[in-house]
């Protein structure tokens, strides 16, 4: 058997039907982040909140999609941070520094995210 051929034997749907289960699979996902992820609920309160008061601002189309993709990227880091916190916990719950490590930098980019989010707001708000 080539390599196409074992990808392709573990009957993996194709076409829409992928599309289906690849869309039920990051449902679920979805799901799993709102019920074990205090931090991704904030940050969607806070999103709910902050979307719709983008789209209201007086501030040119081009800001608003700014605006919006700014708090969209905060809640993609955020599901991958939390991701990764959940693939080291399964690894061991054992301090290790590299485990420390690879968390704290997934909380970085939280916090990147975040700055970013502001200072996207901060110079839209104050340029119109």
């Amino acid at each position: 058997m080539d390599d196409r051929e074992l990808k392709n034997s573990h009957k993996q749907p194709r076409g829409l039907a992928h599309a289906w289960h690849a869309t039920g699979l990051a449902l679920q996902g979805l799901r799993a982040a709102w019920q074990h992820e205090e931090a991704f609920r904030q940050e969607v309160l806070v999103a709910a909140i902050a979307i719709p008061v983008a789209l209201l601002l007086p501030v040119a189309l081009f800001g608003k999609v700014l605006m919006v993709a700014s708090i969209l990227l905060v809640l993609i880091v955020e599901l991958l941070n939390s991701a990764i916190e959940a693939a080291v916990d399964y690894t061991s719950l054992e301090y290790h520094p590299l485990a420390k490590r690879a968390k704290d930098i997934a909380s970085a980019a939280v916090l990147l995210s975040i700055v970013n989010a502001v200072v996207v707001w901060g110079m839209v708000v104050l340029n119109s």
